[in-house]
């Protein structure tokens, strides 16, 4: 069962790691943790994903003007095509609804990105027409 851990002193340290041919696109949880400190002034909230007691990956969203901003979501490489992080994120968009601070949650993927593109539409994201360097810009109304 997945459920979502916020990320404490006891937990950080998990060695999760995305596959080879996703470092272009999703950050590590090295990475994850430092733009999750970087943010700390916007309400940010990383997390654990674990499936039982077992560290299956991590996710990070903080706040925006007007918005949550869905900022990461990764399953590590062992772990990957079991439905993990698709149930993470549902239940992470469930959190922002039930806090309800914002109407809308924003995201980003980088072109090329097509298992997170298909995530995304999946959940109910769609295009919003803007882009941020190589990073397409997609939203949920909640």
């Amino acid at each position: 069962m997945i459920r979502l851990e916020e990320v404490t002193p006891e937990n950080w340290r998990y060695d999760l790691k995305v596959a080879e041919s996703q470092k272009s696109y999703v950050s590590d949880s090295m990475r994850l943790l430092a733009r999750a400190y970087a943010y700390r002034n916007y309400n940010s909230v990383a997390l654990v994903i674990y499936n039982d007691d077992t560290p299956v990956g991590m996710a990070l969203y903080y706040d925006i003007p007007g918005a949550y901003d869905f900022s990461q979501l990764f399953v590590d490489r062992n772990y990957q095509h079991r439905g993990y992080g698709e149930e993470a994120a549902r239940q992470i968009i469930a959190g922002m609804k039930a806090e309800h601070r914002y109407g809308k949650i924003l995201l980003c993927y980088i072109e090329g990105n097509e298992a997170a593109l298909s995530l995304y539409k999946k959940l109910g994201f769609t295009h919003t027409g803007e882009s941020d360097g190589d990073e397409i810009v997609m939203e949920l109304d909640i």
